[in-house]
């Protein structure tokens, strides 16, 4: 009797034209796939890969300067929906899908190219699991935490769709083997936890460490990653959910 496939999570990461659709399209997508071993590990698997996209309109300057892909390169590429499905759900059938940052990829791989995926964002995962980390970005964790077995020159040129999936894996593997896939859905379905204030008189400190003032200052604030943060903080003290205030209307200063 053939034994069964393994479960596996696909690392996704995609290079675009800009920041949303559809003002902004895919000029490349890569994945590399994480698999659980018969041990009850996860280890990556397989070689990965990339591929270029025709985003269907031109790539500004300010994105080619940080992928370096052109508009040349992507001419003569496949559109996006002939090339995302087969990639966003592979056969044997994937557990879930990860990205870092998985929001922005979420945009561009909605729930009919997925099937309706559960996501793995590593960037919420990692402020959960490793709080310490001096900072959260996909590169920083790569040299802050030196993931074992991690292929230097696989992992670049960083901000090309292969090597940024390939570094986001090693991450992924690693969360994998502390924490339940079930748990780590749960904590990229919330927002971000930020283990330190990011602005301010504060900025740097723990949450724990700032005064009930400037707590009660975030708990309004318009980006929802601090906004939810703030709550939590104010649970853990008082013991009591705080009543969700709407955030303030640009251009009023407070």
């Amino acid at each position: 009797m053939a034994s069964a496939a393994r479960s596996i999570i696909r690392v996704i990461d995609l290079e675009t034209t800009g920041q949303a659709p559809p003002v902004h399209g895919v000029c490349e997508i890569g994945w590399q796939d994480v698999a659980l071993q018969p041990d009850g590990r996860w280890e990556l698997e397989g070689e990965g890969g990339n591929r270029l996209v025709n985003p269907g309109r031109q790539i500004p300057p300010l994105t080619m300067a940080v992928h370096h892909i052109r508009d040349e390169d992507v001419a003569d590429a496949p559109w996006w929906h002939d090339v995302a499905r087969p990639i966003l759900d592979p056969w044997p059938r994937r557990v879930a899908l990860a990205a870092h940052r998985a929001d922005f990829e979420q945009q561009y791989c909605t729930a009919s190219l997925t099937r309706g995926a559960d996501w793995i964002c590593t960037w919420k995962c990692a402020m959960r699991l490793w709080p310490s980390s001096p900072g959260f970005s996909n590169q920083m964790l790569r040299y802050w935490r030196k993931p074992e077995g991690m292929v230097h020159e696989r992992g670049l040129p960083a901000h090309r769709a292969f090597p940024d999936a390939y570094v986001t894996a090693h991450h992924l593997r690693d969360m994998l083997n502390e924490a339940s896939v079930a748990q780590l859905i749960e904590w990229s379905r919330e927002p971000g936890l930020l283990p330190r204030v990011r602005y301010g008189p504060d900025r740097g400190k723990e949450w724990s460490e700032i005064d009930d003032d400037s707590l009660h200052a975030f708990l309004g604030d318009r980006d929802a990653d601090i906004r939810y943060t703030a709550e939590q903080e104010y649970l853990r003290r008082t013991g009591r959910p705080a009543v969700r205030r709407e955030p303030a209307p640009q251009g009023v200063l407070l």
